[in-house]
């Protein structure tokens, strides 16, 4: 019976494929084809829709998030230090993650091998919001990158205008558009002690007890 339960994508997937490489398992929730942004139900574990992608905008990416990590007090204590903004808070949401690949993955719901290579740090409405970015492990044009400022400038461009622009649709209740804005590009390092920082603010969020793992 229990090999036909599915792990929930956020609790039962290990963050680290292989913790001393740095290689990350991530949960992608939309791939660049899907018309409308999905995203996880965090009681379920289940994708579903979260709004239409209403514009021509397209991320040049793989997008979802990392599991077993939360943007919590750390993390948002960590964009305190580097932007001196004692109101920020973390979005209480896992890190998202941007993966990218050369390859046409057709759909979300799946879990891939990737390498961090930096992140943007990113404030939503007073939240921090970082997007990590990533290569598909092995990917052919992006897989030997290990950090962002080998990066192509364009694709860069492409991934900031999405997060500037796809909250751009008033909110039904208030018809305020969300202010967003991309304080900084970081590299390799403060990615991994992003990370860090939203591992350990999972882990105090649910008292977790870390068990002994193959995952080396």
């Amino acid at each position: 019976m229990s090999k036909l339960l599915r792990p929930h994508p956020w609790h039962g997937i290990e963050l680290y494929d292989s913790r001393e490489e740095k290689i990350l398992n991530a949960y992608i929730e939309i791939v660049p084809s899907d018309t409308v942004k999905y995203e996880l139900d965090k009681k379920t574990g289940y994708l579903k829709v979260d709004r239409p992608q209403r514009f021509s905008n397209i991320i040049p990416a793989l997008y979802g998030f990392l599991p077993q990590t939360y943007s919590g007090k750390n993390v948002a204590e960590y964009s305190i230090e580097r932007l001196g903004r004692n109101s920020l808070k973390g979005d209480m949401d896992p890190l998202d993650i941007c993966v990218l690949t050369e390859k046409n993955v057709i759909h979300g719901d799946l879990i891939v091998n990737a390498i961090p290579i930096g992140g943007f740090r990113m404030i939503d409405h007073g939240e921090v919001d970082d997007k990590i970015i990533a290569v598909l492990k092995d990917d052919a044009v992006f897989g030997e990158l290990r950090d962002i400022k080998h990066c192509p400038d364009g694709t860069l461009s492409r991934l900031k205008h999405y997060f500037l622009t796809y909250k751009q649709i008033p909110d039904p209740d208030t018809d305020e558009v969300a202010k967003c804005e991309i304080t900084h590009i970081y590299g390799h390092e403060e990615a991994i002690e992003v990370i860090e920082c939203g591992e350990a603010d999972y882990h105090g969020k649910y008292n977790y007890q870390k068990l002994e793992s193959s995952v080396k």
